[in-house]
């Protein structure tokens, strides 16, 4: 019986967690190429070059839920950038042009401030995702990130929270637990608060990048969720570089989108299916005017540009491109502003000053092509949402039908172990 019970108790939470996808989320979570959320790198410029060269969906860089309470929303009217700021600090900030593709990453261990945070971007975001995956100091201490891993119930109660009161979807981005086990348990718990998308870091907390993902961990899991989860698609998280190992890893582990971190933070035209443009000859330039035009901190800008892989290209070898590279790197290192960093790379600071004021004249064709990709979505979304109602009904009066006969057969045991015993 007991194993009935358990088997009926995982089928009513597909059940619950399936009518809670709302037709409004028109986030398409399915075949896509994700820009991992990352501490620095993951902002405005960055998700802007990712989604200018193919990214589907970009997360944005954590951030502490006690940050960005308390900050004061204040909008660019001529280049349109929003930003949240508090004691004069910028503490996130977002463009109209990337609304409909950008995920906001919350660190918090708190339901009730997590959906305080998640409100204030509410409407500048078209979802919310809750990290559970940080293994860095800050978050552990604080209780985020991969700290929530070990107190599950905390974890689905700030998932619940945030589901129930928010207009845009959830999702959530893990480890793995040391055990697959335990994690296919996880899984199982925070598929059924109701989330949209479950991205999966094919890494335990205590695993460094530089030790190969456990992709091969992930099948069972993703097997397990759309079994029991349908509408949840599970996202792969780790040794993820390009657009060039998305069939590999989709076909490894059942998924069908990936994550990629740190192929972007080395060269955001990883999206590209027409291969990686050249850092120097045009990722480093438009970078800088984009950084520019949204009056990206220039701090921040350059920890980006130092962070890019110079030979990460699909361009041949030229005589001499690895002392060029070299010098170019080493100069990097001693910018001070925006003027500077032009002066390097052979731009005209003051002329892009004056013509370039919004990031359509920078990345002119980006806003149109998102345009005309988010109606497409929204109509395959919406269409799949639709084919599923009537399964998910049907689905539901079978599931009512079971409980019933499960509590009539409980009702008969009980009746009978109450019988009075006859006297012998």
């Amino acid at each position: 019986m007991n194993g009935s019970s358990e088997a009926s108790t995982s089928t009513a939470s597909s059940i619950v967690t399936a009518k809670r996808v709302k037709l409004s989320h028109k986030l398409n979570y399915r075949n896509g190429l994700f820009l991992a959320p990352m501490v620095r790198c993951g902002t405005l410029p960055t998700r802007l070059l990712c989604l200018e060269y193919g990214a589907s969906l970009v997360w944005g860089p954590e951030t502490v839920d006690r940050a960005i309470i308390g900050t004061e929303r204040v909008v660019d009217e001529t280049s349109g950038t929003i930003k949240y700021m508090k004691k004069g600090k910028s503490i996130f900030e977002a463009h109209p042009i990337e609304k409909e593709r950008l995920i906001y990453q919350i660190g918090t261990s708190d339901p009730d401030l997590a959906l305080q945070a998640a409100k204030i971007v509410e409407q500048d975001v078209a979802g919310v995702d809750l990290n559970c995956g940080c293994p860095k100091d800050f978050s552990l201490k604080g209780g985020m990130g991969a700290a929530l891993l070990k107190v599950p119930d905390k974890l689905c109660a700030i998932l619940r929270n945030l589901v129930q009161n928010l207009s845009v979807p959830v999702s959530c981005k893990i480890r793995l637990l040391p055990e697959q086990e335990p994690t296919i348990a996880l899984v199982r718990q925070i598929c059924s608060t109701g989330i949209s998308c479950l991205t999966v870091h094919c890494r335990t907390q205590t695993m460094r990048p530089r030790e190969p993902a456990l992709l091969e961990r992930l099948k069972e899991i993703v097997d397990t969720v759309n079994a029991e989860f349908p509408g949840i698609p599970v996202v792969a998280n780790g040794d993820c570089w390009s657009v060039a190992d998305r069939d590999r890893i989709c076909e490894m582990t059942g998924v069908t989108s990936i994550m990629i971190a740190r192929g972007a933070e080395a060269n955001p035209s990883c999206f590209a299916s027409d291969g990686l443009r050249d850092p120097i000859d045009t990722i480093l330039p438009l970078y800088t005017r984009t950084a520019m035009v949204v009056a990206n901190a220039f701090q921040n800008s350059k920890y980006c540009i130092n962070a890019m892989d110079l030979a990460c290209t699909s361009k041949p070898p030229s005589p001499g491109i690895k002392q060029i590279r070299h010098k170019l790197k080493s100069d990097m290192t001693h910018l001070k502003d925006y003027k500077s960093l032009c002066e390097l790379l052979g731009l005209n600071y003051e002329e892009l000053s004056a013509k370039e004021k919004r990031v359509q004249d920078v990345l002119p064709d980006l806003e149109g092509r998102l345009s005309s990709q988010n109606e497409e979505v929204h109509r395959e979304t919406e269409g799949e949402l639709k084919r599923k109602v009537p399964k998910l009904m049907e689905a539901e009066k079978q599931m009512e039908k079971k409980s019933e006969k499960e509590e009539q057969e409980k009702g008969d045991e009980s009746s009978k172990e109450n019988e009075p015993v006859a006297s012998i």
